[in-house]
């Protein structure tokens, strides 16, 4: 059983979850059923990974209990904005094939376009009409975070970031926490860089008898942050989920906290996908 974190709305979201980028459909949807067959609960999607069909049918063809599910997708950039968030968040309900979304996201801020408060107003309205469960943001920084929620009066439930050992995002896990809101990580396992093959990160795994990975995710799942390691793959997926009866000590902690090199994708003051 995957422990759950509880989110400011009352909701319970997975510890752990499965990432879908850069999925198709037909991946995607063998991943979400290979996945949900060996215990993930949460499933991490977006409408800009083209991918959603997939998932949703996946959802539907498994024996496992909707309401057991925790089913993220994310507003694209292109549809930012009240009223064409309402239409973006109806295309992704129907590629889903689903009743609700238990967590919809604004994927990026796009300060230059500056439309993502309407978008948030957009998803309390969603939240209020029962369309959707949790709603949350994705690369939100301090000021965009705090700006929302000036001008909303709602906080965001998530702020799904990149976050792994090469970019421990201290500073944002701060800020998010501060904010009772939880902190997600995409590219939990550093994507690019080398984090998996680090010597001190195998040292840790040797001392524990389990993977590189498995120390990365362990490391986050004892911050607090919850990881969607994406894998299509049933042996890794199981491996990943494997991450609840070790523990990582505290100089253990200290030196994955220690491997800062940089982020691997774009800032959010500047970084736009539409």
């Amino acid at each position: 059983m995957i422990p759950t974190i509880e989110l400011n709305d009352g909701n319970r979201l997975p510890a752990i979850g499965l990432g879908t980028y850069p999925m198709n459909d037909d991946e995607a949807r063998s991943a979400v059923l290979s996945a949900i067959d060996v215990g993930y609960r949460l499933i991490d999607t977006a409408a800009r990974y083209g991918n959603e069909t997939g998932v949703g049918r996946a959802v539907a063809d498994t024996d496992v209990d909707r309401g057991d599910l925790f089913i993220a997708t994310k507003l694209p950039g292109s549809d930012h904005g009240y009223e064409s968030t309402l239409a973006s968040f109806e295309e992704s309900r129907r590629r889903l094939g689903l009743d609700y979304v238990d967590l919809y996201l604004i994927h990026w801020p796009l300060p230059r376009i500056d439309k993502y408060v309407d978008s948030f107003k957009a998803m309390i309205k969603l939240r209020d009409d029962g369309l959707v469960r949790s709603i949350g943001v994705s690369n939100f920084t301090d000021e965009q975070l705090r700006h929302l929620i000036r001008e909303t009066g709602a906080r965001p439930s998530v702020n799904q970031i990149e976050l792994h050992p090469a970019f421990n995002q201290a500073g944002m896990r701060a800020v998010d926490a501060g904010m009772d809101i939880v902190t997600q990580a995409w590219s939990p396992l550093g994507r690019g860089k080398p984090v998996l093959s680090h010597p001190l990160v195998r040292g840790i795994a040797d001392a524990h008898s389990v993977s590189p990975a498995q120390v990365v995710l362990r490391w986050e799942v004892q911050l607090g942050v919850v990881p969607i390691p994406k894998s299509g793959d049933p042996d890794r997926q199981r491996s990943n989920l494997a991450v609840f009866d070790f523990t990582l000590d505290d100089e253990q902690m200290r030196v994955m906290s220690g491997l800062e090199t940089g982020r691997i994708g774009g800032d959010p003051d500047e970084h736009e996908e539409f």
